[in-house]
């Protein structure tokens, strides 16, 4: 690739990122029209108006520099650079109004943001001393990122090779042939189902502020709350089983709730994901209960009412918690850490390794066993279905999956390490650093505004890597500097 041709490719990549950040501010603008509501709110206005105005220059000063034509085709090498540049950049605008606002200083206000689109639920506050402008932009955050919402925008500005986007975000699920009709459809589901858990919450008695922001967060696997004790605050049973209910949703694949839509339940039997979930919370609360912490609760109701919530709350990777953490032994926080680790479905909002990967590894050991002692003609072809999409078991698939795990283990281990170098246990490090690393925001206490700085760039690195699954954020990264050195090399031969 010449330097020309360079120059031109990423002319292109900061047009696209110019456009999006040009209807950035739209967003920032709904905490906005929440304060003139609310006169009690009405003084935090002024934050939200500056990053909305930084973020709109930024966004017209690319737009009108590059002048890309609408519709100009990228490639998928294009495609992971436009998303790294669109993440970090909606972090940092989204941090803006923390640090003008007074409430947080740029590297807090970065990890709160991080926290937001990544919807892991991890935080600097104390949920019930922030204004509430702030407390719904945290919302807000977590629902747009649990839908790729930045992605989604850039998606449906591109057209047919939006897809080269989608699918550099972590996402497989094509719904339906054309882009945009996918992008309405997982629009359609996400919005129907968090209308339905706001109208749940508030019928359940929760009060109409915390039900629109536990909807939005529910669903997105985001665990932000408006409360310090998070979903315990509310001590209700049925409150408790409709953000369960939530939390298994947002953790489903995007693609198994348009199978399901459709009515097409034979496809939903073959799949795998759905099953494996199931199969790890029959597992993991049962022993929770009776072997880990069932001595912390009073009685077997209650044993079983809280070790299900917190048990679903990390494999779904949202976060919410109805019982405090500290007390557990360290059998409870490595089950739970190995529950986040595992994560939902995939083209879901949760984050870890995936029920589908774990699935496929798993078909992957069977089958082994059946070569060894089965003859050659027993053994036949693996089917993975993939929401209503039949795939067969290859050396390719295994590849791609063993590479995303061996990232993720090595950066566990980093990250771990880390955080062990602060002098916590290796179980509390463990605990905190994989509820950064797979998005979900349980934690142990290591994690707040007086947490080192060390601590806090480690968590939202993890974040980071996590929600976009490393393969993408180092192919970004490792072209950006490779064209970089080519650029530099052409100009050096020119001079």
């Amino acid at each position: 690739m010449t330097s020309m041709s360079l120059r031109e490719r990423y002319r292109v990549i900061f047009g696209y990122v110019g456009n999006l950040f040009v209807f950035f501010p739209l967003l920032l603008m709904i905490p906005v029209f929440f304060t003139l509501l609310f006169s009690e709110e009405i003084s935090h206005t002024l934050p939200f108006l500056i990053s909305a105005a930084i973020a709109f220059a930024f966004g017209f000063m690319l737009k009108t520099s590059t002048r890309v034509k609408p519709r100009t085709p990228i490639t998928p090498q294009e495609a992971p650079i436009i998303v790294v540049i669109a993440w970090i950049m909606s972090i940092v605008f989204s941090a803006l109004p923390f640090v003008f606002g007074g409430l947080l200083d740029f590297s807090r206000g970065v990890f709160e943001a991080t926290s937001g689109w990544t919807t892991t639920g991890l935080t600097m506050f104390e949920e019930e001393t922030v204004p509430r402008a702030f407390l719904l932009w945290r919302s807000l955050m977590q629902f747009f990122g649990g839908a790729g919402f930045a992605v989604i925008m850039m998606s449906a500005i591109l057209g047919p090779s939006g897809f080269n986007l989608y699918h550099a975000e972590g996402r497989v699920d094509n719904l339906v042939p054309n882009i945009r009709r996918s992008i309405n459809t997982i629009l359609l589901i996400y919005s129907s189902y968090t209308a339905a858990g706001f109208v749940m919450y508030v019928i359940a008695g929760m009060p109409w502020f915390d039900s629109l922001n536990h909807a939005l967060t529910a669903l997105a696997t985001g665990g932000f709350s408006t409360r310090n004790a998070s979903i315990g605050a509310f001590n209700s049973p049925a409150i408790e089983s409709i953000t369960i209910v939530l939390m298994v949703l947002g953790a489903t694949g995007f693609g198994v709730h348009y199978a399901f839509w459709k009515g097409n339940f034979g496809a939903l039997k073959k799949n795998g994901e759905w099953k494996t979930l199931g199969v790890l919370l029959l597992i993991a609360i049962p022993f929770l209960m009776f072997s880990a912490v069932g001595g912390l609760f009073a009685g077997f109701s209650d044993s079983f009412r809280y070790t299900t919530f917190q048990a679903v709350s990390a494999l779904t990777g949202t976060g919410f918690s109805t019982a405090d953490l500290v007390p557990w032994p360290s059998v409870g926080l490595y089950v739970l850490a190995l529950l986040m680790i595992c994560g939902g479905m995939m083209d879901s909002t949760s984050g870890g390794i995936k029920q589908y990967r774990i699935y496929v590894v798993f078909k992957f050991v069977i089958n082994e066993i059946k070569r060894m002692l089965l003859p050659r003609s027993a053994v036949t072809r693996v089917e993975i279905w993939k929401a209503e999409t039949k795939n067969y078991l290859d050396d390719l698939m295994l590849k791609e999956i063993l590479l995303v795990m061996t990232f993720y283990v090595v950066t566990l281990l980093i990250g771990v390490g880390i955080i062990s170098g602060y002098g916590y246990s290796l179980s509390f490090s463990l605990f905190e650093f994989s509820s950064a690393l797979n998005t979900v925001g349980l934690s142990v206490g290591i994690t707040g505004p007086d947490a080192p700085l060390g601590i806090i760039w480690t968590q939202t690195a993890g974040m980071f890597l996590g929600r976009l699954e490393f393969i993408v954020v180092i192919f970004a990264f490792s072209r950006f500097f490779k064209d970089a050195g080519t650029s530099l090399k052409a100009k050096k031969r020119s001079d």
